[in-house]
């Protein structure tokens, strides 16, 4: 396999604390990607490094091979698939999946700000795995607080007030909200995995800010 930038970026493991990528002696990289993990100084090893000689449980223990029913929480330590970190993941992916569909539907101008918003959704990803600070930037060209202003008064910033989706809507403005369910649902799955983390938890809120924000922008131009 042929791994690009994006392809790294997404595969990036945490070992003992450091990023790192693994190959296989089979695949290569592409020169951007290879000094993108140079510029970032993360360390590439062999895929067979990457198999434990033992997985290690959470709250002690270890198997000496993987169970059906667990799965990677970090490195070589496994949970089970019930764990809440892990639906936290599998909301993402479904956000992920919605946020794609919702790229394609918008008019042509408004995918690089549903690309924004996709792009977050990844970060929150890897700021999970990796135990990595959220960093939320402007999205949509808003800051954190202008981002619920506009969500919270429509009215004000666009010309319209709050509305319900309808089935004569369109079906860009109905694929933006499936999309907005969606990182509600994330936004909650986040609350129960990392209760505490209140970074991760403002920047899963915000996704759902901003595509609400595009459904009354779509709204607003019908």
């Amino acid at each position: 396999m042929l791994f690009s930038e994006e392809n790294v970026r997404a595969n990036i493991r945490n070992r003992e604390g450091k990023r790192v990528f693994y190959l296989r002696q089979e695949d290569t990289l592409t020169p951007s990607a290879r000094d993108w993990l140079l510029a970032e100084r993360i360390e590439i090893l062999p895929a067979q490094v990457a198999k434990p000689k033992e997985y290690l449980l959470e709250n002690g223990g270890f198997f000496l091979e993987k169970p059906e029913n667990y799965t990677h929480l970090r490195g070589n330590i496994l949970v089970p698939k019930t764990h809440p970190v892990i639906a936290f993941r599998g909301a993402m992916d479904t956000l992920e999946a919605e946020l794609l569909l919702a790229q394609q539907a918008v008019p042509k101008n408004l995918r690089a700000a549903v690309g924004q918003i996709l792009q977050l959704a990844r970060n929150l990803i890897r700021w999970d795995v990796l135990q990595e600070p959220a960093k939320l930037d402007k999205l949509l060209g808003l800051s954190e607080a202008e981002l619920r202003a506009h969500s919270h008064d429509p009215q004000k910033y666009y010309g319209i007030p709050h509305f319900m989706p309808s089935c004569t809507d369109s079906a860009a403005i109905l694929q933006l909200n499936r999309a907005r369910c969606a990182a509600r649902s994330a936004e909650l799955a986040a609350a129960l995995a990392y209760p505490n983390r209140q970074d991760l938890l403002l920047a899963a809120n915000r996704m759902s800010s901003a595509l609400y924000i595009l459904m009354i922008q779509l709204k607003a131009e019908s």
